[in-house]
Order: structure tokens, then sequence, then C-alpha cells
């Protein structure tokens, strides 16, 4: 899934897993995060979810991730 946010929804720095650099306050950028429940989401001693996996990109991070090594 992946939601594009608006810069005056954010209040924490976050680092782009595609470029490692910040992404400040302020900044619009998107969030990323699994659609579907992983096998391990149905067992109950397993205390990672998919909000656990959630990302913030710059989006044009985000949209040249396919051309990344």
């Amino acid at each position: 899934m992946v939601r594009a946010i608006t810069g005056s929804a954010t209040g924490k720095t976050y680092r782009c897993p595609g470029c490692d650099q910040e992404i400040r306050p302020g900044t619009p950028h998107v969030v990323t995060w699994p659609a579907y429940a992983r096998d391990s989401d149905l067992d109950p001693w397993d205390t990672d979810s998919a909000a656990d996996w959630r990302r913030h990109w710059h989006t044009a991070c985000w949209r040249e991730r396919v051309n990344r090594r």
C-alpha cells in the first residue's frame, strides 16, 4: 500500500530507505506498507504487524526504486 503524505501532516524526521537521507518535518513524501498479511501475522506470538513494515520514502526515491541496484 502507498499513501501520499502532505508536508503539513508530518512532525517527525524519517530516514528514506531509497537514498538513506532524512525526510525532514514538513516535507511531502509517501508511506508504504505491505498490503497483505504474512503467514506469521496469524501467529499470536508474533508481535510484528504490517505497521512495523511501514516505511517513509521521498516521492522521487519511491518512483525510481525499480531503477536502483
